[in-house]
């Protein structure tokens, strides 16, 4: 008796292909990415200081008074919150600006290939 024959569901149901993009859109997404990775890494950096660098200071920094009240409590009482809260506008702005950069270059591109695709079916007398 001959062993029952394996498919896989790739073979029946392929994915589909992506669609084509150009060079240009492929280094915008580059950019795109390698920036938001940049900046995640960075505000995180920053809250990581802010979690766990500024309380391993704050004993160092309790001879400090503001408004009658040592530093070290305006650290854990406001100020973490506060620089979580800057941090997250930081973000929502510089990711708009991003995006935003992102939009100009795809519809600059895809004026482009527009354009190629309108030159080249009056090329062809269409």
């Amino acid at each position: 008796m001959a062993a029952p024959h394996h498919s896989s569901h790739a073979t029946l149901n392929p994915l589909p292909e992506p669609p084509a993009v150009s060079a240009a859109m492929a280094r915008a997404h580059q950019k795109y990415w390698r920036f938001n990775l940049a900046l995640i890494a960075t505000l995180m950096t920053l809250g990581f200081i802010v979690s766990f660098v500024l309380p391993l200071m704050a004993p160092a920094l309790a001879q400090v008074r503001v408004g009658g009240f040592r530093l070290p409590f305006y650290f854990g009482a406001q100020g973490a919150i506060l620089i979580y809260l800057a941090l997250i506008v930081v973000y929502i702005v510089l990711m708009q600006r991003a995006d935003r950069q992102l939009k100009r270059a795809f519809d600059a591109d895809a004026g482009a290939s527009a354009s190629v695709g309108t030159d080249v079916s009056v090329a062809r007398g269409n």
